[in-house]
């Protein structure tokens, strides 16, 4: 289905996009655009204003602390991200990263406009909530920083109101990560998925199994304990064509402990 006409305008500065997404209701902001054009396409959104955030470098780039701290701007790209060499201070980030869709989508898609959309089937919520990003919201009334439990909000909603912009993605220092997911297909979204952080205590977030990811930290990284914690979370999937409440309830499970393991695993 073809779009519906719509305004565009492309800002040259971050202050210049916050002033048109305050001035227009109906405003948007376009990042990679794999998932809001498809959206558009569906007449599921609708917006009166594209606002291109593309050539805005200052929402681009990956910095390196000397603290082992991971900065990611919101317009960094999965394949720029796969490619950084500074991201290889986190490792699973690349690999979950690179797992993402196909080559096409990874070199338009965008880390900010991932977890801007927070898709319970995409890969990067739970992982941004297991690790314990922290994210960088920008408005009218300046910067704010928020942390994953309070950034994602429901389905397809987040912190990031009318007329604010993320802008980065900061990343607390670790190597100790696992993720696992169960797809449709190689490169589909996924049914259900966990990521692990062993970096000081266990944290696992699950994901397609709630609006927003389920943060468990178990007693212990072994198998039971994890197991335990899942069932002790009381989740409650959806069903649909691709699997129904009680699998994705025994995936979470399942992946929960693969998960964990790859933390143990990791260096």
């Amino acid at each position: 289905m073809l779009l519906r006409e719509v305004e565009y305008a492309k800002p040259a500065s971050v202050a210049d996009a916050l002033t048109l997404l305050a001035a227009n209701d109906g405003a948007r902001a376009l990042a990679g655009g794999q998932t809001l054009i498809n959206v558009m396409k569906a007449r599921a959104a609708s917006p009166d204003m594209l606002v291109d955030l593309n050539g805005l470098t200052e929402l681009k780039g990956i910095e390196l602390a000397g603290d082992g701290t991971l900065t990611i701007g919101a317009m960094t790209t999965y394949t720029e991200l796969v490619t950084s060499a500074e991201a290889k201070a986190r490792p699973i980030l690349a690999e979950v990263a690179g797992s993402i869709a196909d080559v096409q989508v990874r070199n338009r898609g965008t880390i900010g406009g991932n977890v801007c959309a927070n898709d319970p089937t995409n890969h990067l919520p739970p992982l941004m909530a297991a690790v314990g990003a922290r994210f960088t919201i920008v408005g009218a009334d300046g910067a704010r920083e928020v942390g994953s439990d309070e950034f994602f909000v429901g389905v397809y909603l987040t912190a990031v109101g009318p007329g604010e912009l993320l802008t980065k993605i900061t990343i607390p220092a670790g190597k100790q990560d696992g993720f696992a997911a169960i797809t449709l297909g190689v490169d589909g979204t996924c049914i259900a998925n966990a990521a692990a952080s062993l970096n000081g205590t266990l944290r696992i977030a699950l994901g397609c199994v709630d609006a927003v990811p389920v943060v468990l930290e178990p007693t212990g990284a072994d198998e039971a304990s994890v197991r335990s914690a899942v069932q002790a979370a009381g989740i409650e999937p959806p069903s649909d064509v691709h699997a129904s409440a009680e699998y994705r309830a025994h995936l979470a499970e399942v992946l929960a402990v693969r998960a964990a393991r790859q933390a143990q695993g990791s260096r």
